[in-house]
Parts: structure tokens; sequence; C-alpha cells
């Protein structure tokens, strides 16, 4: 459901199904590769290093490689080895950034200090030519090509498809690396959803709560910022669990809710979330939902590992569209730059 404007954001979000594609075709093998040698070196786990969206896709890194393999995999923030010069003990871990440009000092230092703490490092890069790449010792292209808009999309997804194979290579898992296929035609079809019925209840809400679990929440995450950066609209993300821990307690009729049913496993506590919000008052959008509370369909028989892939395309498409009818500049918010260079 794109926006009748033609804006940078739109045209990289309808580049996705062929970057996915590229990826298939250039990337895969690599990717599959470098996770058969994690199979092989046993690592003791992972820990990531990324800011922003980047980040939001270690966090589906997360998910996804300690499910599948039982390998801790945590978090480490950059300010650790750029301001406090921390000597890090990273023997037999693997130290994993992602970035879109590579070029973030912050992102740089951590990475240098991982390896200098004894840890295999890797990148995952759309700018492979970057000073990231330079400090790593494996760098993997997330080959979504330039990418103008500040806003980003398609490398953010490439991220997710680039983790998505790297558990596959990690575990040997054929059926995954098959779903993988899936995907160009299944974000084809995607990219055509409509969600117009949800862009007045999203837009007059006083704030926004975009909610996940598991891997899903990776999108959730993702979701809470393109709302802030593209709209200026007001939006947190929250683990389903974590919402009944105190976030409850302000939803209310004001309160609109983007819920990102993250598919089997997790899909009882997403709907009891879900139920609790209506509850309580909130306008609740399931984005593939099971349980019939505002539903925001996507296409069926999806797996459950490639469905937030699919979740955060369409969610793309919803809120570059919903930006322009608010006449936000979706390319450009006013005081964001394309690279944030942080120390």
């Amino acid at each position: 459901m794109p926006s009748d404007q033609s804006t940078q954001m739109a045209t990289e979000i309808a580049e996705i199904p062929a970057m996915i594609e590229r990826q298939l075709t250039e990337g895969l093998e690599q990717y599959w590769q470098t996770g058969a040698r994690w199979r092989t070196d046993n690592p003791h786990g992972f820990v990531t290093c990324a800011r922003g969206t980047s980040d939001h896709a270690a966090t589906f890194f997360k998910y996804m490689m300690e499910t599948a393999t039982g390998r801790p995999v945590a978090s480490i923030g950059p300010s650790v080895a750029s301001i406090h010069d921390t000597k890090l003990k990273l023997d037999g871990f693997v130290s994993l950034a992602f970035s879109q440009s590579g070029g973030s000092p912050d992102l740089v230092a951590l990475q240098k200090a991982t390896a200098k703490g004894g840890a295999d490092t890797v990148a995952i890069l759309n700018e492979t030519q970057s000073p990231l790449g330079t400090a790593s010792g494996t760098v993997l292209p997330v080959l979504a090509g330039p990418e103008k808009a500040v806003a980003a999309t398609k490398s953010f997804v490439g991220m997710l498809v680039a983790s998505l194979s790297l558990v596959a290579g990690y575990t040997n898992d054929v059926d995954l690396k098959m779903s993988l296929g899936s995907l160009p035609d299944l974000t084809r079809l995607v990219l055509e959803s409509n969600w117009s019925h949800a862009i007045t209840p999203v837009a007059r809400a006083s704030s926004i709560y975009c909610l996940g679990r598991g891997t899903s929440l990776a999108v959730a995450a993702e979701a809470a910022l393109k709302l802030k950066e593209t709209c200026r609209i007001h939006a947190e993300a929250y683990s389903a669990a974590e919402l009944l821990h105190g976030p409850i307690v302000i939803a209310d009729r004001k309160l609109a809710v983007l819920s990102f049913d993250s598919g089997l496993a997790a899909s009882a506590s997403v709907h009891a979330a879900e139920t609790r919000l209506v509850n309580n008052g909130a306008r609740v959008f399931s984005v593939n939902g099971r349980h019939g509370i505002l539903p925001l369909n996507l296409p069926g028989g999806v797996t459950e590992p490639v469905l937030p892939i699919l979740q955060a395309v369409a969610f793309y498409s919803f809120v570059e569209t919903l930006s322009c009818l608010l006449g936000e500049n979706p390319d450009a918010p006013e005081g964001l730059l394309k690279v944030t260079e942080t120390v």
C-alpha cells in the first residue's frame, strides 16, 4: 500500500523483493558457510554490536540463534569500549556487528576491542568498504544497494535475511534455507497489503504501543522507531510479557496498538496481551493475528521464521503512506542524518 507520492523511501521499499533475490543469488552461500564455520568452531556464545535500526536486526538474530542452538547472545554497549576503554575478555566468542554504513566510531571501537579480547569478529554491512568492515575479520554484505532515504528499510530487511541464513548454516537447516527462497514472491504479495483502515486510528492516537514477543519483538522495536522518525508520532515497543509488568496501566481509548503476532510459539502470550489492551479501551491492530482483533493481514501459509520479515515489509509500506498523509517528509526527517556517528 505505497503512497501516491513518489518518495525515495517508497522506491527503496519496492526494491526489497529484488534485494532478497540478490542476497539469495550472491550472498546466501557466504552466509551459510559462515554459519557452518561457527558450528565447527563451537563458540561459547555471541555478542552483538549495533545502533538504531541495525540493533533491532541484532535482536532478531539473538532470538533466532538462541532458540535454534541454545547459544547465548548478548548485546554489548559500544560505550564500554569507545568511552570506558574496557579490556574485554571474549575468548571463544563471536562478535557480530550490524550496520548500514559501517561508519560510526563507537561501533568501530567496540569491534576492535572485541577482537583484542579474543573474539572472532564478523560484520553484516551494506557498506562493506567502511571503517567497521576494515575492523572485522569477516564481512558479510547485505547487498541492499544504495539506500538514500534517511529512514533505513531495505537494509534492515537484508540484515534479517542474512541472520536467518547464518542460523540455517549453523544448524544445517535445509528447510529453513528453502523457506528463504520463497521470500521474494511473498514480499511482492506483502507490498500489495492494504492496511488503510488503521491509518486514522494510528494518526489520531496520543501514543502508540508496538507489541511483539520473541523474533517479532525486533519488528515491534523497528516499528516504534519508524513511527517516531517518519511521522513524529510517539511510539514505544514492548514485549507482550513486559507489557503486563507496568505499561498496561496507561492503556486507554487514546492509545493505539500495533501487535506483531510472532507465530505459534508465542501467539497465546501475544493474544493475552491484546485482550487486556482491548479491555482497557485501546484500539489494537494485530498483524497477521489469528484472533480477529482488528487484523492487519499478510499472505497465508507463511512459516514462522520468515514471518517477521513479511511483517516488517508490510509495516514499512504502511508507515511511508502514513508519513506522507501527515505531511511529513519520510526521506529526510527534520533533525536526522543518514549516517549517524556517535562516540
